[in-house]
Parts: C-alpha cells; sequence; structure tokens
C-alpha cells in the first residue's frame, strides 16, 4: 500500500488560489502573500479531478464570500469532495447535503480556544462518525506541534500527540493536517511530523504543507508506510507551479512510480 495524492481546492474572496500559510489574517490584509490565483472556476477543478477518480480531496474556504464559489465545486462533483473552512453544527448537515463527502471541522471544536469534547461528540452525532473530518491544522512549538485555528492565527490548548489523535479518532473517520509552518513554501514537507502522524493515528490522515517535488509523494509513503497521504499545492502546474506535474500525482496514485520510472504529460491528462 502507498500513500496517495489528494487534490484541494483552496477559496479565498471567491477565487481558487494558493496562499502561504502563515500570511492569512483577519485584521491585516497587508500581510498576505498569495502563490496563484486562478483564472478557473472551482467546478474545473473539480471536475479535473473527477475525471482522474482523485478521490478524498477538500474544498477549504479560507475566511468569508466563499460559500457559493464552494457550492459550485460540489455540485461538479458530488460525493467526490469534502468540505471545510467554518462548519459548525448549524451547518454540517447542509454541507453534506449541498454534495459534500464530508465536513471538516476546526475552529469550532475550540471555542476560545480551548477544545471542547462534547461539541466534537455532538456533531460527530448529527452527520455520523464516517462523514466527519478533523483538522488539525498545526505549528510546530518547542519539542512538537499544537493545533492552530482561524486560518492558523491561534494556538489552541491542544497538541498533537498520541494522546488527543487517540482521543479525536472515536468520533471521526480521518484527520487533516496543514503543517501551516511551510504551508505555500514549496520547500520541503516536515518529514518529522508525517513520521509521527503515521506512527500516532489509528484513522488515515491527509497531511499538507511543503511540498515541493514529486518524490515528495514517494517520501510521505516511505515515512508513513502509506498510512498517511499528501495534498499538494502552490508547487502543482495546475496551480502556477514549476516542481510537480499534475500528470505525475495522477500517475502516481495508479502505480505508487515517480519519473524516471515512468513517462508522463501533463497535457495528456489535462
Amino acid at each position: 500500500m502507498h500513500s496517495r495524492f489528494r487534490p484541494c481546492i483552496d477559496l479565498h474572496n471567491g477565487q481558487v488560489k494558493q496562499i502561504v500559510g502563515g500570511t492569512l489574517h483577519d485584521t491585516d490584509a497587508g500581510q498576505l502573500k498569495t502563490n496563484f490565483v486562478s483564472e478557473h472556476p472551482p467546478a474545473y477543478y473539480a471536475q479535473l479531478y473527477k475525471k482522474h477518480s482523485l478521490v478524498g480531496g477538500h474544498v477549504i474556504m479560507l475566511g468569508p464570500g466563499n460559500t457559493e464559489a464552494a457550492k459550485q465545486a460540489l455540485s461538479a462533483w458530488p460525493g467526490g469532495l469534502q468540505v471545510g473552512g467554518g462548519i459548525t453544527i448549524d451547518n454540517a448537515a447542509e454541507w453534506l447535503s449541498n454534495g459534500a463527502s464530508k465536513v471538516i471541522v476546526t475552529s469550532w471544536l475550540f471555542p476560545q480556544a480551548r477544545f471542547d469534547v462534547q461539541r466534537l461528540q455532538q456533531l460527530s452525532a448529527l452527520v455520523g462518525r464516517d462523514r466527519l473530518v478533523v483538522d488539525l491544522s498545526c505549528r510546530r512549538r518547542d519539542d512538537g506541534w499544537v493545533v492552530a485555528m482561524n486560518r492558523w492565527q491561534t494556538l489552541t490548548d491542544m497538541r498533537v500527540d498520541r494522546k488527543s489523535l487517540e482521543e479525536l479518532a472515536g468520533f471521526c473517520s480521518e484527520f487533516l493536517v496543514h503543517a501551516a509552518d511551510v504551508e505555500g513554501l514549496c520547500r520541503g514537507v516536515d518529514g518529522e511530523l508525517v513520521a509521527r502522524l503515521a506512527e500516532w493515528s489509528p484513522i488515515p490522515v491527509t497531511y499538507a504543507g511543503g511540498a515541493s517535488c514529486v518524490e515528495d509523494l514517494r517520501l510521505v509513503s516511505e515515512l508513513s508506510a502509506g498510512k498517511v497521504h499528501l495534498t499538494i499545492g502552490s508547487a502543482l502546474d495546475i496551480f502556477g507551479g514549476s516542481q510537480i506535474a499534475f500528470a505525475d500525482c495522477v500517475a502516481w496514485n495508479k502505480t505508487g512510480k515517480t519519473a524516471p520510472e515512468q513517462e508522463s504529460s501533463a497535457n495528456a491528462l489535462i
């Protein structure tokens, strides 16, 4: 078994973008660093992922003004994409009815940045464990990692470790973990975090952050023994990147091999 490439559609102000993770702020828009703004609507990417059966991908709403864009993506591939960003117990069922395969929740679980297990229990009971993903996007602090919420601006009281992953796993079917310190930088994945996630988590994990070459798929697969999947964003050619061909990611999912083991053509796939 090898790790899989998991696609993404990141939405900001209603557009598909790739953003440097640590630069998105509520109060200071001037700090925002954007790697890419797409000329294509969200449905374009959803249809592309559907064409190549890239299951397990996610649509993330980075702040307000993205609801209609997210719905457009979900309607282009009903049941094919997860959705996150602003998910609460009040809107989770609606997003599932709008076509999301699963809902992804973070900030709502942490009122005043403190984890509330009752909220998790309530949401899991409402939508079902199999339809819930907990986002444990985090920042490295001291000798470990701390969950960050509100678009990675606010540190919570939860560490990412064996105890927390085992506690949460009883109420969700998957974890999504953005390594916010390396997100969007295309300087390599946090290999230590990937290895620890594989060691600690009893359920599947999708990791995002820092992928800079197609060989990172092999690296994540080896570090995690295939237990952690990899989302690639800014480095992908379909998001204006030059380091990784979308075609190679599609081929990797099918074969578990990377170039030069295989020949690929991005234009032929897209």
